[in-house]
């Protein structure tokens, strides 16, 4: 059980927590959700004895173990799988002091321990948690160093789940996962054996992995039972039943007072009025709550509509130096299509990205796209092109050089900035903040396709929210990389999975997909191969099917050709007919009316000839473009 109790904690002379108290259960899997800023972080740090309060405790069962990801990612040349299993502090010295023991009792003693706590299938465990993050076997062997600071925090993040703590706090472990990362994380936290403490944004993961929510606001802390749904239902109602009680206590304090100042001075009245004055000094203000919402987010749609489809993949490979990462893609995106595309880290998706936003070359294949297509792409990394010290009217004013200040500073609002964020310079923006300015400057100029890759990392559950609307009344193309599972959901109507060099339909939905990753690295292959010859069967019938198509479009052409070429045989026919009688030089001499009749019908021929080798020309020509 953890209890919190009358805790309160400033830094400077901002009140971030106040004389707020919450239990847990024993055993509980606990969100703990709130604005940005609200003090999530900095309560886990006073659960850790990191931070001291200025009033109030936190008390845990004694002997209790509190485990975190550490903050930063292991770096050593330890491998993956002996950096986890050194996470197992009592494991590891059990083991060390068993090679060193002589005395046969205590020799007993730590295997028997070793048995308790399942030290033979600890590699095992270890392997299948890193597994479960991306990791394969070949890749558990290696050193930490040779992984990048993402993936060093997956193992960070997989020491601590495999040490077990009887208190696991988890700040945000999404960040540094895809989507299949977050689907198995969600399964695991779910099944763990202790208690959890989860920060996150991710509504998924506090529906499927939580049973209980505590909300950090205004340093309060309130409990709710159930999952994030639950919660922000019992939150609605609670806001409408407090607003209900403000106005009803408004009223009569606006009726007490106005009898006070009415009778107050008055002899026979007096007693009553001081009753009053004494009731409205004790009626405590309930505050008018205002449910916290980000501000909206808006994409400005494409002037014109183009023919679909609007992108079209033949055979196209792709990848870095003369290493190909894509092979042998063949796929067409439309004016309205929203794809998510599906996939662990590392097999393709962020390069699928570039290449069809144009940032990468295609090395054989066609890619053909419409005339005037815009296109618009967005990725964490490009965080950093902000210019750090221009604030956001000043980068949007870039774009806009002759526009007045107030148009400048309503398109700035249209990305979700607050007025009085507008002249704060990037690098004091937060990531949030940051994350809607570059989204509003990568689709200034009202893209036909819209290319996000893990648009959420900085943005709080208000502020996906206002990404799901933007995406939705949004008129052109998405592509969609992220780990967020709702935003998938809510906006892709098509899911692509990214495998094998590959990228292919997926015929499921998310649920189906999620069950996939739970069953292993194997059955997502087996998929992909199965969406693969789906994929190619689907073609060949579309193949089949445009070819009849393409037949009856062609069958007119093709029967104005055939008549050409008879009326060509005909009069070609007639042509020689009419020579051969005018060859003979005595036909002139015995009917010269007769032979000047055949003269003339020999040139009307000749003539509708030339004509009609010209129509067969053009007939032929048209057919062989169409066809």
């Amino acid at each position: 059980m953890l209890q919190i109790s009358d805790l309160t904690y400033r830094i400077g002379d901002r009140l971030l927590i106040e004389k707020a108290s919450v239990t847990l259960p024993g055993k509980a899997k606990t969100g703990l959700v709130g604005r940005n800023g609200a003090g999530k972080s900095t309560l886990f740090k006073i659960i850790t004895g990191d931070l001291s309060t200025e009033t109030g405790f936190v008390q845990i069962p004694k002997r209790a173990r509190i485990g975190q990801v550490a903050q930063e990612a292991p770096g050593t040349e330890d491998t993956l799988m002996e950096v986890v299993l050194a996470a197992d502090k009592e494991r590891s010295g059990l083991l060390r002091e068993a090679e060193t023991e002589t005395d046969p009792e205590r020799i007993a003693d730590i295997h028997t321990r070793l048995a308790d706590i399942g030290a033979h299938t600890a590699e095992a465990r270890a392997g299948a948690i890193l597994a479960g993050l991306g990791f394969d076997a070949a890749a558990q062997q290696r050193p930490c160093s040779s992984f990048s600071g993402g993936w060093r925090m997956r193992v960070a993040l997989a020491a601590v789940l495999f040490s077990e703590p009887d208190l696991l706090l988890l700040d945000e472990p999404t960040n540094y996962l895809d989507l299949e990362g977050t689907l198995w994380l969600e399964n695991y936290v779910a099944r763990y054996p202790h208690q959890v403490l989860l920060i996150s944004h991710d509504r998924d993961l506090l529906n499927k992995a939580v049973d209980s929510i505590v909300h950090l606001e205004r340093g309060k802390l309130t409990y709710y039972s159930g999952g994030y749904d639950s919660f922000d239902r019992q939150r609605r109602e609670a806001l409408v039943l407090a607003e209900k009680a403000r106005e009803k206590q408004d009223a009569q304090r606006k009726h007490m007072q106005a009898f006070v100042d009415r009778f107050r001075y008055k002899a026979s009245k007096a007693r009553q009025a001081q009753s009053r004055l004494k009731m409205l000094e004790r009626l405590q203000p309930i505050a008018a709550l205002t449910e916290a919402s980000g501000k909206p987010i808006q994409f400005p749609d494409p002037e014109n509509q183009l023919a679909p489809p609007i992108l079209k993949l033949e055979n196209v490979s792709t990848g870095y130096g003369d290493t190909k990462i894509l092979s042998h893609l063949t796929l067409n995106i439309d004016t309205d299509d929203r794809i998510a595309l599906l996939g662990a880290n590392g097999n393709g998706k962020s390069t699928f990205a570039k290449l069809i936003s144009g940032r990468l070359g295609a090395m054989d294949g066609e890619i053909t796209k419409a005339s005037k297509l815009k296109i618009a792409f967005f990725a964490q990394h490009q965080l950093d092109e902000l210019k750090p010290s221009e604030n956001s009217v000043a980068h949007v004013r870039a774009l806009m050089p002759d526009a007045p200040e107030a148009k400048v500073r309503a398109r700035v609002a249209r990305f979700g900035l607050p007025t009085d964020r507008m002249d704060t310079p990037a690098k004091d923006l937060s990531g949030g903040e940051k994350a809607r300015l570059l989204l509003g400057l990568a689709t200034f100029d009202g893209p036909h396709l819209l290319i996000l890759d893990e648009p959420t990392n900085h943005l709080d559950i208000d502020s996906r929210e206002a990404l799901v609307m933007a995406l939705n009344d949004y008129q052109g193309a998405v592509v969609l990389i992220s780990h967020d599972r709702h935003l998938v959901e809510a906006c892709a109507d098509r899911l692509w999975l990214v495998a094998d060099g590959k990228v292919d339909p997926y015929d499921g939905d998310m649920e189906d997909y999620r069950r996939l990753i739970l069953q292993g690295p194997e059955a997502v292959q087996k998929a992909r191969m199965r969406a693969a010859e789906e994929a190619e069967k689907a073609s060949a019938q579309e193949k089949r099917r445009e070819a009849a198509q393409k037949r009856t479009q062609l069958k007119p052409l093709r029967q104005k050709i055939e008549a050409a070429e008879k009326e060509m045989a005909r009069l070609q026919d007639k042509i020689a007919k009419l020579d051969e009688a005018l060859a003979d030089p005595e036909f002139f001499l015995r009917e010269a009316d007769r032979a000047t009749k055949f003269a003339k019908e020999r040139a009307f021929c000749e003539k509708k000839l030339v004509k009609a080798e010209e129509d067969w020309l053009e007939l032929s020509a048209e057919y062989e473009d169409t066809g």
